[in-house]
């Protein structure tokens, strides 16, 4: 009974969509044949995401994410415009490298507690993580769980899925930027002209510093220049981490540290929609995306995988609309990507990313009011995923 207590809102909310996909498959509404399918699909998806989420996590209380948010302020020296660039900068950083779960889990924390320190409006900061968690993640399979899927369906590795993304990635986070800067950051919405500069934090144990900080750095060098999976990349920087925390901070190992609810709710959702995308779901979005993979249909998928994202959630729609998507249309099928990795950013459920965000900032004690959040990220939903689509059909 205790420990029913203490299971958070999100933990029941994934440990139902399991429950209902087993029960779909042990009913037979899902047949053994695509549940299997899906799941050994997913299956080297679960080991990235618990290593990632575990070396992200520790390096975080190494201190790396809090010198480097000091360095940024610092850097700035006291300029609302040169903090924001290098806010910029460094959320789409952390995205692209380790991955927009991450960014919501560590680096917000991080931005917030940055703003309490300094004494500067803690939302802007936070809707920079939140928006650039979604917005940035487009350009490495590392990035986004989405992007591993595409990258198996299209064939292209790290370095190939960066050369054809890059310039649609760069629109995203342009577009990002202007409305962050109109929206939340500019003089008439933070409030204040200048900041004071913080004092450089030193870490505890510069060993963990300097040992996580290097393991941070070879993961990001290893999924670029090297072949190798992307669960292996992680898991050899994951392990360098915790041996050194084991040998230097053993008390910070703990279960806790595994993200159990990720790891429960992604094959439950997966098989959920496997479910209801052979009861009807695959005939409606086959209808709503066509068989063009020209312009007019790149922005058509685009257009709809960032609509169904905000409906149900990034990850779901993506696969029922992988599976409608021609296997002759790799351009159709890339515009499906922007589209639900960029257009994610109107409802708190639209990306799993969005969903930590908010549970970080409830946490700190920001409050999000849900109709500015709701048309502000309707407005760059439309403009980022628009812009990042012309993008990628420009240069491909």
């Amino acid at each position: 009974m205790h420990l029913i207590r203490r299971l958070h809102p999100l933990d029941w909310v994934a440990l139902g969509l399991l429950a209902l996909g087993l029960l779909a498959v042990a009913t037979g509404l899902l047949p053994t044949g695509p549940a299997g399918d899906v799941m050994e699909r997913i299956g080297p998806l679960l080991p990235f995401l618990a290593t990632v989420i575990v070396l992200g996590e520790l390096t975080g209380r190494a201190g790396v994410f809090d010198v480097i948010a000091s360095w940024v302020a610092r850097t700035a020296r006291g300029n609302y415009p040169a903090l924001f660039g290098l806010c910029v900068a460094f959320a789409s950083v952390t995205t692209i490298a380790l991955n927009l779960d991450t960014t919501a889990v560590l680096l917000t924390p991080v931005m917030l507690a940055l703003a309490t320190r300094v004494g500067i409006a803690a939302l802007p900061m936070a809707m920079t993580t939140v928006w650039l968690a979604n917005t940035a993640s487009l350009l490495l399979p590392a990035s986004n769980l989405t992007n591993l899927l595409a990258a198996e369906r299209i064939a292209l590795s790290p370095s190939g899925l960066a050369a054809t993304l890059w310039a649609a990635q760069l629109a995203s986070i342009a577009v990002t930027t202007a409305c962050l800067w109109g929206f939340y950051w500019r003089r008439g919405r933070r409030g204040a002209d200048r900041y004071e500069p913080p004092t450089t934090p030193v870490p505890a144990d510069p060993v963990l510093f300097r040992v996580c900080a290097a393991a941070c750095a070879g993961f990001l060098l290893a999924i670029l220049v090297a072949d190798v999976e992307l669960w292996m990349a992680s898991g050899a920087a994951a392990l360098v981490v915790v041996a050194v925390f084991a040998v230097r901070a053993r008390a910070e190992l703990k279960w806790s540290l595994i993200p159990y609810r990720l790891l429960i709710l992604v094959p439950g959702m997966f098989l959920v929609v496997e479910t209801v995308n052979s009861h009807g779901l695959h005939t409606l979005l086959s209808a709503a995306l066509g068989t063009d993979d020209g312009l007019l249909g790149m922005l058509r998928s685009a257009g709809v995988g960032a609509g169904v994202s905000n409906v149900l959630n990034n990850l779901p729609a993506y696969v029922a609309g992988e599976a409608a998507v021609p296997s002759g249309n790799p351009h159709q099928l890339l515009a499906l990507l922007v589209g639900v990795n960029v257009g994610p950013v109107i409802t708190p459920w639209a990306s799993l990313a969005t969903l930590l965000w908010f549970e970080r900032c409830r946490w700190h004690g920001t409050r999000i009011a849900l109709g500015r959040f709701l048309g502000t990220g309707c407005v760059l939903a439309v403009t980022a995923t628009l812009a990042s689509t012309l993008a990628l059909a420009a240069t491909t």
